[in-house]
């Protein structure tokens, strides 16, 4: 029976998301094959968190793709952007953990990609007067990642429920944490 890559690679994402530390003995058991075959595929964990890297920039712009971020309200957009991210922030807090080990141009390439385009729908929202002016697309994008990946760590613990993530990184994102309306 052949393994397909992209097996073991959606097996590892699973168990990455929950364990962080997994070993490649777990990661194996848990694709349901030997360790053997495990690195005949990814030399070591290195070489596994790369192809990672590759399938969670795949993923994203999959996401992105869906989301039709480049269409309508931006406010709207960023929530159709958040729906489509919330059943991967697990997977997308362990990248987000793990950058350093996959910082390669090929990589760096498509994590620009996707910065491009979430840069776009920030940059449109500001043009047209629905996000914020003062805070700078970077900014707001980089809180929008760590807002993602503290979802996914939240929803793993149990702390927020996995349907209540979107709307409320969302409203957090978009809102801040100021009350609207103070005693």
């Amino acid at each position: 029976m052949a393994v397909h890559r992209e097996h073991l690679l959606r097996a590892a994402a699973d168990l990455l998301s929950r364990r962080t530390t997994a070993s490649m003995d777990e990661i194996a058991r848990a694709a349901g094959v030997s360790r053997a075959t495990l690195h005949r595929h990814f030399a070591g964990r290195d070489a596994l968190v790369l192809a990672l890297g590759e399938l969670g920039i795949r993923q994203i712009e999959e996401g992105l793709d869906t989301a039709r971020i480049d269409e309508g309200d931006p406010t709207e957009a960023l929530r159709r952007l958040l729906a489509e991210a919330m059943p991967v922030a697990g997977f997308l807090a362990f990248l987000y953990g793990e950058n350093q080990l996959y910082a390669t141009d090929h990589m760096d390439a498509g994590w620009a990609r996707i910065d491009e385009r979430v840069g776009a729908l920030v940059r449109r929202g500001q043009a047209e007067g629905v996000f914020r002016r003062d805070l700078s697309p970077a900014w707001l994008i980089d809180a929008l990642y760590a807002l993602i990946a503290a979802s996914g760590w939240s929803v793993q613990d149990g702390r927020l429920a996995p349907k209540d993530a979107p709307h409320m990184v969302a409203e957090l994102l978009l809102g801040g944490a100021l009350e609207r309306n103070p005693r």
